[in-house]
């Protein structure tokens, strides 16, 4: 199966996104979800073309993969997942991810794997989760 990677990036006053491996595939919004959307109708728009106009990667099967900046990605989910709670499943304390989501300090690689690394984690342990 294909994968697009998507690209979002906070600016001031707004988050725009761009497949890194399709031309022609951008969007913007507000928030995270409205750029999120945005990039879905790119696509659907882009497949409306004619056959031999659409790119390779958008026929057939593909999977959709978001790459966030660390800022964006905890402002997204800090009305879902409070920094608390990234505390607890990261190691990393609350007063060092204000600093990250601010943009005030940019984690160390390690930093990020970390903290990408328990998110994964978590969604895991969500998947397996059966309720009876």
């Amino acid at each position: 199966m294909k994968t697009i990677k998507i690209i979002i990036e906070k600016s001031s006053d707004s988050f725009g996104a761009y497949a890194e491996n399709v031309e022609g595939i951008y969007g913007a919004g507000d928030t995270v979800r409205e750029c999120k959307q945005s990039i879905l109708d790119a696509i659907e728009t882009v497949k409306t073309f004619d056959d031999d106009n659409i790119p390779e990667a958008l026929k057939g099967d593909y999977e959709i993969v978001y790459n966030f900046d660390l800022e964006s990605l905890l402002n997204y989910y800090k009305g879902i997942m409070p920094f608390s709670a990234l505390e607890r499943i990261t190691g990393i304390n609350q007063r060092q991810l204000q600093h990250y989501s601010t943009g005030h300090r940019k984690p160390r690689i390690e930093q990020r794997k970390k903290i990408e690394t328990a998110l994964h984690k978590f969604g895991n342990e969500l998947l397996s989760v059966e309720l009876v």
